[in-house]
């Protein structure tokens, strides 16, 4: 994941004035919460607060404010929203908003909100088309990726890959709580990966990609080995959408891995 501490550290590192924008409180309905940030600088922007009327006239009102006396003297500004029917907003509530220079302690509060928020992390075994598919989906997600294969030609130049001639290791080494979805290249790796996944126990959330008789091959085969197969997702993503084209399993796969992942966190 790319946050916006990585961009706020590369602005300060060219000497780019930077505004924070923040979400300080809010009333009724907003499409953001309080704690919610935004970066602009005079050609440039880092995250959002909601997008719509609130975060062009928030975007306007930093870069005036940039280009002003107070940005030199660093200080803050703050300003209320009202999202009613004077700006074509339905909203009904209202956001106050908080307006500073964003230096280093900014970037600190980034990088601290950042490690908090994110969702865990996900180890991603295989580099053909879906699981490429599946990382290009989740590289801008609040978790971390741990992506592997062990063929040394997998992985592109640019591809945040690792190359790994024992993925079970991978697998079995990685930090409690991780998700994992299982696409190699080959079905005796696949069933290995996710019997090791099951002996752990400690994971919230098993994908392997496969048919539903690739399932049923794979639960007796674990049966046989003493494991419960019940927490194993196969097919992943929505079996009611009948499109196997590797981006829109990875998008359907996303979208339930994200929800398991913040069931996990609650739990």
């Amino acid at each position: 994941m790319n946050g916006m501490a990585d961009r706020l550290r590369d602005w300060l590192a060219g000497d780019e004035p930077v505004a924070m924008v923040r979400i300080e409180s809010t009333r009724g309905s907003t499409p953001r919460d309080s704690g919610t940030a935004m970066l602009v600088t005079r050609d440039s922007l880092a995250g959002t607060i909601g997008g719509g009327w609130l975060e062009w006239e928030a975007i306007r009102t930093a870069r005036d404010w940039l280009a002003g006396p107070a940005a030199e003297t660093g200080a803050p500004a703050t300003g209320r929203y009202i999202l009613g029917p004077e700006q074509g907003q339905c909203c009904g509530g209202s956001v106050t908003i908080s307006l500073r220079h964003a230096g280093a302690g900014e970037l600190e509060e980034l990088e601290e909100c950042e490690r908090n928020s994110t969702l865990g992390d996900l180890c991603l075994f295989g580099a053909g088309h879906v699981g490429r598919a599946i990382a290009l989906a989740v590289k801008p997600l609040p978790l971390t990726l741990h992506w592997f294969d062990e063929r040394p030609e997998a992985f592109g130049p640019e591809e945040p890959g690792i190359v790994s001639a024992n993925p079970l290791t991978e697998a079995a080494r990685a930090p409690s709580g991780s998700a994992y979805l299982v696409a190699t290249h080959s079905h005796a790796r696949d069933f290995e990966l996710c019997s090791t996944i099951l002996r752990r126990d400690d994971f919230v959330y098993l994908g392997l990609i496969g048919s539903k008789t690739k399932r049923a091959r794979f639960e007796n085969g674990l049966r046989k080995l003493g494991l419960d197969s019940g927490r194993l997702t196969c097919p992943i993503g929505d079996a009611n959408v009948k499109d196997k084209r590797p981006p829109v399993i990875a998008a359907l796969t996303v979208a339930e891995l994200i929800r398991r992942m913040h069931e996990g966190r609650r739990s």
